[in-house]
């Protein structure tokens, strides 16, 4: 099988093409450009550099959220776009699960951080266990020092990844109890070779939906929301 997989979900823009056996491609991009300028031209450089028919692939996996609110409509629209036109199915993985599996095999926890601003962040707690990666704490937006002191808690070794670790990196020096360390450079950010080999996993569960029925994951009120719903309650 052949599978295409995206991520938009925060900074980072990232395209991948994966088999059961390899990955054929993977484009990322961490710099200063909109998902709208880069996804779909990254794209497109992929399906020429590999020679892909578009519509071999068996499914398209992406990032559905939580995250940037731009970043995963631009994804969203981009994956219903593609898979009503190709008639492929989608598979939504979470943004935070992602993140976690790009540690492959550590025997500390994992503990994805990405940057939700007003000291906040999306979040959740991982662990490996028999080669498969397990969920301790459910993805979520909470403030940087809760996820902190969940972690104290559990009184283990922890390894921190994400935007969010250069945002709140003080924060977690000073109050985190345990010995933590903070992943290298070329696991640190969303890559969509991990959307893929999920989606991988995914797929084998039959884990999928129509495109006209994928949608994103918030977690959170957009900032228009949040504004909207402040001015009605103060009429």
């Amino acid at each position: 099988m052949k599978l295409l997989a995206l991520d938009s979900s925060g900074l980072v823009a990232s395209v991948a093409v994966v088999t059961e056996d390899a990955m054929l491609a993977e484009y990322t991009v961490n710099y200063k450009k909109t998902h709208s300028q880069t996804l779909l031209p990254m794209l497109d450089e992929i399906v020429t550099m590999i020679e892909l028919d578009l519509s071999s692939i068996d499914a398209i996996a992406v990032s559905v959220g939580p995250g940037s609110f731009t970043g995963l409509r631009i994804g969203s629209a981009t994956v219903k776009g593609l898979g009503l036109a190709l008639n492929k199915p989608v598979i939504s993985i979470p943004t935070v699960d992602c993140l976690a599996y790009n540690l492959y095999g550590t025997d500390k926890l994992i503990c994805p951080l990405m940057d939700a601003r007003r000291n906040q962040v999306y979040t959740g707690l991982y662990e490996w266990k028999d080669d498969k990666l397990c969920t301790i704490s459910e993805q979520k937006a909470v403030s940087i020092e809760e996820i902190i002191d969940e972690i104290n808690q559990l009184e283990r070794d922890v390894i921190y990844l994400g935007d969010g670790v250069d945002v709140h990196r003080e924060t977690l020096l000073q109050r985190t109890k345990q010995p933590h360390y903070f992943a290298p450079v070329h696991m640190a950010r969303q890559r969509a070779g991990a959307v893929a080999a999920l989606g991988l996993l995914y797929y084998q569960q039959n884990k999928m939906e129509t495109a006209k029925a994928h949608q994103p994951i918030y977690l959170r009120l957009s900032q228009a929301e949040r504004e909207r719903a402040e001015r009605q309650q103060e009429h």
